[in-house]
């Protein structure tokens, strides 16, 4: 079967979204590694595909995409999958979650992690930043959750969008990450409807091949532990 997509990724990065999104929709495509080890993102052959230097790039036959939201949504648009088609009443709500997811959400937890670059090297001003941000996230996810807890059709374990998958990975990094900040800021508990959809996601065929391609462990969302990939660094 021809591999028209390439994906460029590092293990445990926004890249596993992607390698989420097409193991559900069933398209092949091939993997490029990026070692982040030796900042391989940041050398001219990657900024040729991506100028911004970030994980991930999906190469296609229409050229290279970048940012996770984009793929994701050109992704759902080009095989009609997990995504509410351009003519579904449910089209609205699911771009506007989307769009928060990727615009808000998503932005603001990498402040959490890269505090550096927005507030300079002082390391009180970044621990102060940090905590203003995790303040917004929680706030964030408390929207998710209700939202969650009516069950839209596209955002259910059983028939997951690109949403599902954006949301799972981003509460699976919270939990995570930074490795040399406080991370009890989080707890899965606060978001009983957000925990049951992780929960149901990690069944998926799509979350078990994540698993074994990028050393996940069994628990990926609900109980997280750090990656052990076979090749490749997290970070």
């Amino acid at each position: 079967m021809t591999r028209t997509y390439t994906l460029h990724y590092a293990p445990d990065n926004a890249s596993l979204i992607i390698r989420l999104a097409l193991d559900e929709i069933g398209v092949p495509y091939s993997t490029a590694l990026v070692d982040r080890a030796a900042q391989a993102q940041t050398l001219p052959a990657y900024r040729t595909l991506n100028p911004a230097g970030l994980i991930p790039v999906l190469e296609t036959p229409q050229g290279p995409v970048f940012e996770t939201g984009a793929i994701l949504l050109w992704l759902a648009e080009r095989h009609d999958a997990l995504a509410p088609a351009p003519a579904d009443p449910h089209r609205g709500a699911f771009l506007k979650w989307l769009f928060f997811v990727s615009n808000t959400l998503h932005a603001d937890l990498r402040l959490t992690f890269y505090p550096g670059l927005y507030a300079g090297p002082d390391r009180k001003n970044q621990t102060a930043l940090r905590r203003t941000v995790q303040t917004r996230i929680k706030r964030h996810l408390g929207l998710l959750d209700d939202l969650a807890s009516t069950k839209p059709v596209w955002l259910t374990p059983r028939t997951p969008s690109v949403l599902t998958l954006y949301i799972a990975c981003l509460m699976r990094w919270m939990a995570l990450y930074p490795t040399d900040s406080d991370r009890g800021w989080f707890a899965l508990s606060d978001t009983p409807h957000l925990r049951d959809l992780l929960r149901g996601l990690e069944t998926r065929p799509s979350v078990l091949i994540a698993q074994q391609a990028e050393g996940l462990g069994p628990t990926p969302f609900t109980a997280p532990h750090y990656a052990t990939p076979p090749k490749g660094s997290p970070t």
